[in-house]
């Protein structure tokens, strides 16, 4: 195990050991033990009393965070040359169609999110290979194939993230940055708690919250008191 760095050991003394906070306290907790230089990712890991070996067990969906995520997200629209226009005054960063796919197969990924429409798909599925492990490869149950590109462009710039359960039944993501306030960092994690809540399988048997935790991207975990989300 590496040794604890001075940092490390400041923030770790500020936690409770054992102790579970509300959402809000364990917010501040991570602002208070964050010593990155930089804006850190304020982070939410939740453990689910699911088995996503299962499919009707599988935890996945959308959620719109109230303050957004407080980063720039690169958006890419892979659409018709009718619905380009659309798509730019929507906010896209990048519009078009075979020049994109062609600038994919030689190994261009510097995208947050690829967004198209579903009479694209089959020129898409070909680029499964490049975008599926970096998590680009547009879905429809995470909103990123639809008709209405546009409208699609304007939520994930609003704060729109996709999630899913891993294999070892946990949802970790991204929900805000620790420059947020400590209220608006509790809004963001109470709205993805509930939609997870909102997502639960009706085959999943036993405690369902398992455990929440909140982080920094290099402070430590905050553990929150599951009956306190709505406080």
């Amino acid at each position: 195990m590496s040794k604890l760095t001075k940092n490390q050991k400041v923030a770790l003394s500020k936690v409770e050991a054992g102790k579970a906070y509300s959402l809000l306290e364990a917010a501040k907790l991570v602002k208070d033990t964050n010593f990155a230089k930089f804006d850190a990712s304020f982070d939410i890991d939740v453990r689910l009393g699911v088995d996503p070996r299962k499919a009707n067990q599988m935890v996945r969906g959308v959620v719109t965070l109230p303050h957004g995520t407080g980063k720039k997200v690169r958006v890419l629209v892979l659409c018709t040359p009718d619905a380009e226009a659309a798509a730019k005054n929507a906010g896209a960063d990048y519009v078009g169609l075979d020049e994109y796919i062609n600038k994919i197969k030689g190994g261009w990924t510097d995208v947050d999110v690829i967004i198209t429409q579903p009479a694209i798909m089959g020129k898409i599925g070909a680029l499964g290979r490049i975008l599926g492990p970096r998590g680009l490869m547009p879905n429809p149950k995470s909103g990123t194939v639809t008709v209405d590109v546009a409208k699609a462009v304007e939520e994930v710039k609003k704060g729109k993230i996709d999630f899913k359960v891993d294999k070892n039944g946990i949802v970790h993501t991204s929900i805000g940055k620790v420059s947020f306030t400590p209220e608006q960092m509790r809004d963001n994690a109470r709205e993805f708690i509930n939609t997870l809540i909102k997502l639960k399988p009706a085959t999943a048997k036993g405690t369902y919250l398992k455990s929440i935790y909140l982080t920094s991207t290099m402070g430590p975990g905050i553990k929150v008191d599951s009956k306190t989300i709505d406080d």
